[in-house]
């Protein structure tokens, strides 16, 4: 039990890229109650019997039967885990954008708390906290031998109490001890800013239930001075979050009833295809949001900002946008989450989050465990390098991409966009420039559309490109 205990989740701190349905189908439920093995069910009341009788310690029957629900889940791939009453709410709650704690999306590797991403604008994001740190103390309790959701708990806590992390960084000779003050985490998904004349900047953090109306609040603020010639939209870093609302950012930039994405499993339910239409992106609303929406915005030259951080509902977006040639995709390859996660509700004000599907890109590619590849690979840093980071197809029991993956069988079209005539692929540059060794060795600055940000500077010399070459209107 223990082994199944410490399985390898992986929990997205706001929303981990998770792709929230609640409908399951009769019929799958039906086949697996008509093909119950009786023999290795026989199996486990054994073993639950032995436990009971000759385990060293008694053991409450509510609590071996929850490890084997969490056993069985966990070892089917990374995302499918049982939410007990706790975990359950913070999910409820974290899709709202609020929740406790003190803001990092993290997953388990080899028993040790693994940071994927600080949260912008929380405690460990302001402490230094970084990509790929791994946590192996939290206060005076190791985190060897606690589950990645027993982790979580004593990471959050009340707003304005303490908590003492200490870490394990890559290129550090010690251990570093980082002191923080938990907060109520408040995640803005998406902000903006317009950097220089006639260029926009749109970050999107995560998706939650109001990031598509927050993104054509923003996009009207950056047109209010005057057209654009081009804008940039920055997904690095995003895990993910709700379906609806990628689909509803696409819809922002693609003509409208244009495909999103599809997604594919063995029940009927599982089978969908999203289009830029307001069945697909309002969620019980009648108020479709996108009315507001700059006109100019689904003309504008796009750029399209990716990292090995932008997972689930970021990579939706970023496909759509490449396979219809809406935008150049800038960067280096993302995590590679092309997994759909049902939300099941149990008695108890628990649930269960089941895999029950993969997604697809408009062209019929699928993004499980490859990830969107840039049109124009970009590193971090001038001189190429990059996060270390933990990627989908690192993780243990991780799905494959789908053999029914239409790419794989036939040849796709020709669907990446191209860079602009005179405009090669970037590549990072060799040797250290000017005697700045070490900050040549940065990644991006946190401060907001930062000019010491090499990817969006690249980025925003491509739309400038762009507009050189441009056909008159």
């Amino acid at each position: 039990m223990g082994k199944l205990k410490q399985a390898g989740l992986v929990c997205a701190g706001v929303v981990g890229g998770l792709l929230i349905s609640l409908q399951f189908s009769a019929l799958a439920e039906k086949e697996t109650r008509a093909t119950l093995p009786v023999e290795e069910l026989r199996a486990f009341a054994e073993v639950f019997n032995a436990i009971k009788a000759g385990y060293v310690e008694p053991v409450d029957d509510k609590k071996l039967i929850t490890y084997a629900i969490s056993g069985m889940l966990s070892n089917l791939d990374p995302h499918s885990s049982y939410l007990d009453v706790d975990a359950y709410k913070d999910l409820q709650v974290s899709t709202q954008g609020e929740f406790g704690g003190i803001g990092i999306e993290v997953s388990m590797e080899d028993g040790l708390v693994k940071v994927v991403s600080p949260i912008e604008d929380t405690p460990a994001y302001r402490a230094g906290v970084k990509a790929g740190d791994l946590i192996f103390k939290i206060d005076d309790t190791l985190v060897k031998g606690l589950t990645l959701n027993e982790a979580v708990k004593r990471m959050r806590g009340k707003p304005r109490s303490q908590i003492k992390l200490s870490i394990l960084r890559k290129g550090e000779a010690k251990p570093l001890d980082i002191t923080l003050i938990r907060e109520v985490i408040k995640v803005q998904s998406v902000k903006s800013k317009l950097v220089e004349d006639g260029y926009g900047y749109l970050r999107i953090t995560s998706f939650q239930e109001n990031t598509g109306v927050a993104v054509v609040k923003h996009l009207n603020d950056l047109f209010k001075p005057g057209p654009l010639k081009g804008l940039v939209l920055d997904l690095r870093n995003d895990p993910g979050g709700l379906l609806n609302n990628a689909v509803g950012v696409s819809a922002a930039f693609l003509p409208p009833d244009t495909l999103v994405t599809s997604t594919d499993g063995r029940t009927p339910d599982a089978k969908h295809r999203f289009y830029a239409s307001p069945a697909d992106y309002l969620r019980g609303s009648r108020d479709d949001y996108l009315r507001n929406l700059p006109a100019e915005a689904r003309k504008v030259p796009m750029v399209v900002l990716v990292n090995g951080g932008s997972a689930s509902a970021s990579e939706i977006v970023a496909g759509a946008l490449q396979d219809h040639k809406r935008a150049v995709v800038l960067g280096t390859t993302t995590f590679g989450k092309g997994s759909v996660q049902t939300v099941l509700p149990l008695p108890g004000n628990t649930a269960i989050k089941l895999t029950t599907a993969r997604y697809f890109t408009p062209s019929g590619r699928s993004i499980q465990a490859k990830g969107i590849v840039p049109d124009i690979v970009v590193e971090e840093s001038a001189n190429g390098s990059s996060a270390d980071r933990l990627r989908e197809a690192n993780l243990e029991h991780h799905l494959d991409a789908s053999a029914k993956d239409p790419a794989a069988t036939t040849p796709a079209k020709e669907t990446t966009a191209k860079p602009p005539a005179g405009k090669p692929v970037v590549k990072p540059k060799t040797g250290t420039p000017k005697d700045e060794g070490e900050e040549a060795n940065e990644l991006p600055n946190r401060e907001l559309a930062s000019k010491k940000d090499y990817q969006l500077t690249q980025a925003l010399n491509l739309l400038k490109g762009m507009q050189i070459i441009q056909p008159p209107r």
